[in-house]
């Protein structure tokens, strides 16, 4: 049994086969996804999706290149969404300082609004950092280490921080780029942080693993990311599986 606990099929790369390629994933051993939001329209497509599948469960919140999506009455709105039956965080939310579209300061104040949201409505974060590291970092240990939990999606900072994460009760999201080459951080992360602090995850359709870099990616190539992950810990694909998906299970508390 596969857990896949970062995903965007709402995404208009699967207009033409969406249900095709979700009907599809069992054959893989896929067997629960979680649909995340991105912007405010995503997030509404994201959770119609869910509705349509048994196996797909949602989020809310707006990624940090959106938050010009964000405004007062939106976030009345998506407190009331967050008590939808099949949303299970609040993500992806956080920092994005490589596309530049925000201005820090506005981001900043987005994500610690929607890290305060999550808090108010129980529910765990799905957080997206990206050359921001170091300012992620110190608004989750700020406003939300201790609280809800949550995941470090799509984890590409230092052994060290990793660490610190996995000290605040946190997971880390591997996906394709543990299988890449020049992964080196990456691989070393996942070789060392404990396995009950691991979720893995696509980030589909982006992010596809080695072989299939640079296409379309999907829940059914995670068993190459899990395969991956055992060989760098000395372990079998079966243990990576098991744990993983009971990780996943354990912080969506589903």
């Amino acid at each position: 049994m596969i857990f896949d606990s970062h995903a965007h099929y709402d995404d208009r790369k699967y207009d033409e086969d969406r249900h095709e390629v979700l009907s599809h994933l069992i054959d893989a051993g896929v067997e629960r996804v979680v649909n995340i939001s991105n912007g405010w329209e995503d997030m509404m497509r994201s959770l119609s999706l869910v509705e349509e599948y048994p196996f797909l469960y949602g989020t809310v919140g707006i990624h940090p290149c959106k938050v010009s999506d964000l405004n007062e009455d939106r976030m009345a709105e998506m407190k009331n969404l967050c008590r939808k039956e099949k949303v299970v965080a609040v993500g992806e939310i956080g920092l994005d300082y490589y596309w530049d579209q925000d201005a820090k300061e506005v981001q900043k104040d987005w994500f610690v609004r929607q890290l305060r949201m999550a808090k108010e409505e129980n529910l765990p974060v799905v957080i997206h950092s990206r050359d921001a590291s170091q300012d992620t970092f110190d608004i989750m240990k700020r406003e939300h280490a201790g609280t809800t939990g949550g995941v470090i999606h799509c984890y590409s900072s230092s052994l060290e921080m990793a660490r610190e994460y996995v000290k605040m009760g946190y997971f880390l999201g591997i996906g394709g780029v543990v299988t890449f080459k020049n992964s080196k951080v990456l691989k070393r992360v996942a070789a060392e942080i404990p396995l009950e602090n691991i979720l893995v995850e696509t980030d589909c359709p982006y992010l596809a693993p080695t072989p299939h870099r640079g296409k379309r990616n999907t829940s059914a190539y995670l068993p190459l990311i899990i395969q991956e992950i055992a060989d760098l810990r000395g372990t079998t694909p079966k243990e990576v599986e098991k744990v993983t998906y009971e990780n996943a299970c354990r912080l969506y508390r589903i």
